[in-house]
């Protein structure tokens, strides 16, 4: 099962937008990678509408999305189509016919004590050099926090672009943690800033 660190583990499947390689999909982008248990299922009607309608965010974010789940492509298609038609939001990104359990089994995303033949609902979150950089899982009864998935990709990207740390429940726009002083010149350049310290290895700064 890849871990959070590892190089995301490459396939290619068929999906609603047709055969993809997956790290030719994420071509120097952030991507997520989602899986659902199952087609015309109402938890993850939700869910993969949520998505959708987030589209936009994760456009400005310079993320891709990508689904799975363990249904035939037929399947996918005739339950895009219904979603559209019965409540107008398109899943305007590619999903994947899973049908061989390769890429669940791949990710780790079929997990036996849940069940054998569906999918977790797991997010496996990628940056740009095809790094995981963090997975959720979700049991299949309990849907997943859109909210918490945004903020979790902001923190990444800003700590990424700052070389700094989130504290506890960070949000855009709050202070983050400087990172430790890894020397007693650094801890006397500390001691002697402006940052707002608890101790010499609790400082916050903001942006």
């Amino acid at each position: 099962m890849p871990r959070i660190g590892d190089i995301a583990p490459n396939f290619q499947s068929m999906t609603t937008f047709g055969k993809i390689d997956f790290h030719e999909y994420i071509n120097g982008k952030w991507a997520l990678l989602f899986s659902h248990p199952a087609d015309f299922t109402p938890v993850c009607t939700t869910e993969m509408s949520g998505f959708a309608l987030d589209k936009d965010f994760f456009d400005q974010h310079d993320t891709k999305l990508i689904g799975l789940s363990i249904d035939s492509i037929h399947s996918h298609i005739a339950w895009v189509n219904n979603v559209r038609e019965k409540t107008g939001v398109l899943l305007d990104f590619p999903i994947i016919a899973d049908i061989d359990m390769s890429v669940a089994k791949l990710y780790g995303m079929l997990q036996p004590g849940e069940s054998e033949t569906a999918a977790v609902r797991a997010v496996f979150f990628m940056d740009p050099n095809k790094k995981i950089r963090l997975i959720m899982y979700y049991p299949l009864n309990v849907g997943r926090n859109m909210e918490e998935i945004k903020r979790a990709l902001q923190a990444l990207q800003t700590a990424d672009a700052n070389a700094c740390a989130m504290p506890l429940n960070w949000k855009p726009g709050e202070k983050v943690i400087v990172p430790p002083p890894k020397t007693m010149e650094d801890l006397d350049k500390r001691l002697n800033s402006g940052l707002e310290m608890v101790d010499f290895y609790l400082a916050k700064r903001t942006l």
